[in-house]
């Protein structure tokens, strides 16, 4: 994870394999990760669907939302990147997609400067909310910026821990949801609650991916994920029951509240089945495909169920 772009090494094979020269613009958008920016706006648009499902969606609240929540998941990212590299959790030996650091694309300095001009940005949709919600908004954002920095910095880093996983459902699930319904409705209903845990779910199901993926080199940085601690096999029975809870909640909606269009999430199902078979059957670099095609399922589901909730007033 040390490794540096110097050539004839492997970090240098894999810039030259991206074609992104270090420093540029192309190697800041690999450090923001776009496809990992699924995680921010799906939360976003269930909790503004459950806005106005109840009859009070405010646009406003709801950009700002979007825009903090999309902010905080980048700079999440940025310090996953240099955080993992000084950590060792990220060498040569990486599956997934490139990361700048580790890659010699950026340096660590630059990924600490983007991360604080990142959380800088962020700022004034912050300040947005919270004239908008009052304390507790302040508080969500403040605990979400140091959580993200806390996922894999500082003295006790909550994926290195086994914690990740209830991470994610948290900030991308309660969170991100309720938080997005308070600031439009003023107080957080049963539905909103609901509505969050799918999309915790399917959030923590990218996240299953990825540690069954990495569990080998993790076990070597010393990052005791789930994967590590109980194995291949519990990941994948942890994903099917990730999917399984996806699924319950809408249906359980439908049944007894008689939200009946949130079934249209079952549209989808057949690609989480899909999904599941991938993640049972393969190992290593080609699920990499199936990371990406569990968080494109987390944006179709959480675009359906939205759809589903305001249909439904």
């Amino acid at each position: 994870m040390s490794a540096t772009a110097t050539s004839g090494t492997p970090a240098a094979a894999t810039t030259a394999a991206e074609g992104v020269r270090p420093g540029s613009f192309r190697a800041w958008v690999l450090a923001c990760r776009p496809a990992t920016l699924t995680a921010a706006l799906a939360p976003v648009m269930v909790g503004t669907a459950v806005a106005y499902a109840l009859g009070a969606m405010r646009i406003g609240p709801a950009l700002s939302a979007l825009a903090g929540a999309m902010l905080i998941q980048i700079a999440t990212n940025l310090a996953n990147d240099v955080f993992d590299h000084e950590k060792g959790a990220d060498t040569h030996e990486r599956l997934g997609p490139t990361r700048v650091v580790q890659s010699g694309l950026l340096t660590p300095r630059q990924v600490r400067l983007g991360l604080l001009v990142t959380i800088a940005l962020a700022l004034p949709f912050g300040v947005h909310l919270a004239l908008v919600g009052g304390w507790p908004i302040v508080v969500i954002g403040v605990v979400s910026i140091l959580a993200g920095v806390a996922y894999t910095g500082g003295p006790y880093p909550l994926g290195y821990h086994g914690l990740g996983d209830v991470f994610v459902f948290v900030f991308f699930g309660l969170v991100a949801v309720c938080g997005t319904a308070f600031v439009q409705l003023g107080s957080v209903p049963a539905l909103a609650w609901a509505a969050a845990v799918p999309v915790g779910a399917l959030a923590t199901a990218v996240l299953v991916v990825n540690n069954v993926r990495d569990r080998d080199t993790d076990v070597v940085a010393g990052k005791r994920t789930l994967a590590v601690r109980f194995g291949r096999r519990a990941g994948v029975i942890e994903y099917a029951m990730l999917l399984a809870v996806a699924y319950a909640v809408p249906i359980a909606l439908a049944v007894g509240d008689g939200r009946r269009w949130a079934l249209l999430v079952l549209a989808t199902f057949p690609r989480a089945l899909r999904l599941l078979r991938v993640l049972a059957t393969t190992d290593g670099r080609p699920l990499n495909d199936c990371l990406a095609g569990t968080a494109k399922l987390l944006l179709a589901h959480a675009l359906l169920f939205s759809l589903g909730l305001a249909a439904e007033p």
